[in-house]
């Protein structure tokens, strides 16, 4: 099985090829690829957060119960929360997770089903409803950075269960034991199963709440918003082709006012 260094240091390597990758391919905001390789980074860890060994499941919990909270901003706010009603969420946000959920994890078993593809899944769709809202991209792209490395770090124990001596290949007990869809206890399976169908019925549920415009979704400015329709709106959203540097306009009987270029949302 590969070291807790081994895991970090390549799910680092391959969350900065992502984010690099958002950056050209996609071009996303570099913010945003850098959550996107970021949380690639972090669930390279995820799998053995139910490991015996103390050290690398308590230094995992602290770290992810420090991002959650801040990954959370963006909901908070939309929601309408004062600033330092954010702020006062994120203690009890931190305590849940650090103590409440690391106590959960003291009943399971290691290379249960954290070390499976639907927990890898569990991960990525976790990581997609609480950092952004609607329906963009981006989102997708922070989600996705998690499923990817949370399987770097399952492939990764797969192939440290094979050895090669003396020309001859051997398999350890632990193959197989990473990339699984089933493990071996009827609960764990039914749990995670079930977990994972739920997630994903609420992220199908969440993609069009709230109806505003991503982030980083740009309007055409070919194609005017009426003065009818509200300035974020599922209209306003369904015109979304142009280049990063466009702008918003606003047909009205006024141009010397309101056909004027309103914010950049590019990022």
């Amino acid at each position: 099985m590969a070291g807790f260094h081994t895991h970090i240091t390549v799910s680092t390597l391959v969350g900065a090829g992502y984010a690099y990758f958002g950056a050209t391919a996609l071009e996303l905001p570099i913010s945003t690829c850098l959550i996107g390789g970021g949380l690639c980074s972090i669930s390279g860890m995820m799998p053995d957060l139910d490991s015996d060994r103390a050290v690398p499941a308590r230094e995992t919990l602290s770290f992810l119960a420090a991002v959650a909270p801040m990954l959370l901003f963006y909901r908070f706010e939309y929601e309408g929360l004062p600033t330092e009603h954010i702020l006062l969420f994120g203690a009890p946000l931190y305590l849940l997770i650090r103590f409440g959920f690391g106590e959960m994890l003291k009943v399971t078993v290691h290379r249960g089903m954290f070390h499976s593809i639907p927990a890898a899944f569990i991960a990525g769709l976790i990581a997609y409803l609480i950092c952004d809202t609607g329906i963009s991209l981006g989102r997708e792209f922070k989600g996705f950075g998690a499923v990817i490395g949370y399987l770097v770090h399952l492939i990764l124990d797969e192939m440290w269960a094979v050895e090669v001596c003396t020309g001859r290949i051997r398999f350890k007990k632990s193959f197989g034991t990473a990339l699984k869809l089933f493990g071996n206890v009827g609960s764990a399976n039914s749990a995670t199963w079930a977990l994972l169908i739920g997630l994903t019925i609420f992220a199908a549920n969440d993609q069009g709440q709230p109806d505003i415009v991503a982030p980083f979704r740009y309007e055409d400015p070919q194609k005017l918003v009426p003065t009818d329709t509200p300035f974020y709106s599922t209209q306003a959203i369904r015109n979304v082709s142009a280049p990063r540097s466009s702008l918003i306009f606003r047909q009205s009987s006024q141009p010397h006012r309101d056909q004027r270029p309103h914010r950049d949302i590019g990022y």
